[in-house]
Parts: structure tokens; sequence; C-alpha cells
């Protein structure tokens, strides 16, 4: 029997003014961000609404915004569409929404923490110190040993696998800069640096997940309705106990991305339907596999395209 996945982005799906269709049409959409702004003693509606560019790529309010965002489409397709997902997942912060659709986190709760969240990572490694790379047409046991060779004592390791031939790399500049030129003097030749504020699912973050660590300790996590595919493991998990833990190692884990919904796909999902902003999901699916609907929920036209 073929099942549906729901799967919520994360970050650099922002843009300027996403959620607003949703909050100008839906009651409940308006009122998701009201909850946020109070949740977070400040107006996110109007970073997500009318933020500028610069604003919305800020660490702390990019991550609150995204999942604000997608928690919103979320309440929307509760309402007015007659879709249900077997399972869930998200890319990174998108993990957190994934975890507040299970019934896992409190809307409120998971808002917060991943604005701490977002600051505890950013100040984790001086600006400039560390940074990603996006490795393309390359596997990965190439990288890895990519990796190894220019480390030097220092730290650069897979950060994202995200499709095939797309990976992406953190660690320190110097280490990171190493890692392009190897995979270049090996043929290959699509490595770039990524605009990112830091060197984010590599070890230099363990200071963030010491932080994160204590933050979800007075977080409550409830019983999980639906099981959500791990980005630590990429294996679907439904037991509540494990949900800190998990999102704890997620902070320095690679992110399985790949691995995530192509073990989706082997237990019968055939539908995978993005909800948040953008459509870079939509994407990586689309290369992971070939043979599932794709679909994406961001503002009035993706619900109405659902509606019963």
């Amino acid at each position: 029997m073929s099942k549906t996945a729901f799967i919520f982005p994360g970050q650099g799906s922002q843009y300027s003014g996403m959620g607003k269709d949703l909050a100008d049409t839906f009651a409940s959409a308006r009122h998701l961000y009201e909850e946020a702004d109070d949740a977070l003693g400040f107006k996110l509606s109007s970073a997500c609404f009318s933020g500028s560019h610069d604003e919305l790529k800020l660490t702390t309010t990019t991550q609150p915004a995204i999942l604000t965002t997608s928690i919103a489409a979320l309440r929307v397709i509760a309402q007015e569409t007659g879709l249900q997902a077997d399972f869930l997942a998200g890319h990174s912060l998108g993990e957190y929404s994934a975890l507040v659709c299970s019934g896992a986190l409190t809307f409120a709760d998971a808002v917060r923490t991943v604005r701490s969240r977002g600051a505890f990572m950013q100040d984790a490694v001086p600006v400039g110190t560390g940074t990603m790379a996006v490795v393309l047409s390359i596997e990965k046991d190439e990288l890895e040993d990519v990796c190894r060779e220019a480390a030097q004592g220092e730290v650069v390791s897979p950060a994202n696998f995200n499709s095939p031939g797309q990976i992406v790399i953190a660690g320190s500049a110097a280490a990171v800069a190493r890692a392009i030129e190897i995979a270049k003097d090996r043929g290959f030749r699509k490595a770039m640096l990524l605009p990112v504020s830091a060197p984010f699912h590599c070890a230099l973050m363990k200071p963030a997940s010491d932080r994160l660590a204590e933050t979800l300790d007075a977080v409550s996590i409830s019983t999980m309705l639906l099981p959500v595919v791990s980005n630590v493991t990429a294996e679907p998990n439904a037991d509540k106990d494990r949900v800190r833990p998990l999102l704890v190692a997620q902070v320095c884990a690679p992110v399985l991305w790949e691995q995530s919904v192509t073990e989706m796909v082997a237990l019968n999902v055939s539908r995978f339907i993005e909800i948040g902003p953008g459509k870079v999901l939509s994407g990586l699916v689309k290369r992971i596999s070939k043979d599932v609907a794709i679909g994406n929920i961001e503002d009035t036209a993706g619900v109405r395209a659902y509606s019963a």
C-alpha cells in the first residue's frame, strides 16, 4: 500500500514574503504567526512577510522563520485538505517542523528552541574561521578520502548528503579550501564555497550541541503520533525518549537526506509533499527517486491544489 511523507525544509529556503499569502487568506495561519510573535517577544511575522534578505539570513531569525512558515502551512493543510502523512522528515532545522507535526513538540517550544539553536550554532565558531562547500558528481567514499587528506589536523568532513552527486562538506576554512583543491585535482571540478555564516553539521559545532542539550532538557517531549525519519540515522523514530538525543547529535552529525528519502521509498512512500517555503527538498527528492510523486505547499495556490 502506497504511503505519503510530509517533508519540511531547512535553512536556505527562506525568502521575503514567505507565508504572507497564507496569513492574509487563512485565520489559522495568521494566528500561528501571532503565536510565534508572542513566544519570541518580537515580530517574527514582519521578518517573514517583509524582512530584508540580510535580516532573513541571520541564523537566529532564519530558523524560527522557516519553522513558523512551515507550521502555518501545516495548520492550513489540516483545516482545508484531506491530506494525511504516514511518515515525516525534515532537512536539519526542518526536523523540528516534523516533530511539531508528529506531536512530539509544541509549536511554542519548537520556535523558541530553534531560535536558541540558531544562536548556539552561530556562536560556536568565530565568523570567518569555518565554512562549508558543495562538491558535485562525487561519491561518498571518495569525498571522505578527500576530507581525510585535507584535514591536516583540522576539521573537515561531509555535512549534508543531499542527493546523488551533491554532498556538502564543513569545517575550518583552511581545511575546506584544501579539500576543494584536492577534489579539483582529482577531476571533480564542480566544488565551490557556500555563502554560509558557520560550518554546520561538523565537529566544530560541539559547543552548540552541548548548549542545545541543556535547552532541550527543559522542553517536554510528548508521545509521537507519527514516525519522524531522523537526519542522524536515516531511520523512522516513533520513540519520544530518543527525540532529545537525536536532536543533540544532529548538530554535529551529517544530514543523511539522500539516505532518508531512500529509506522512505523502501517503506512504500510514493508521494512526498514539501510543506513550507521554497522547493529545495522537492528538487532533491526528484534526483533521489524518479518514481515518486512530489508536491509543494507554501501558499494558497498550493493548498487549493489539494483541497477536497
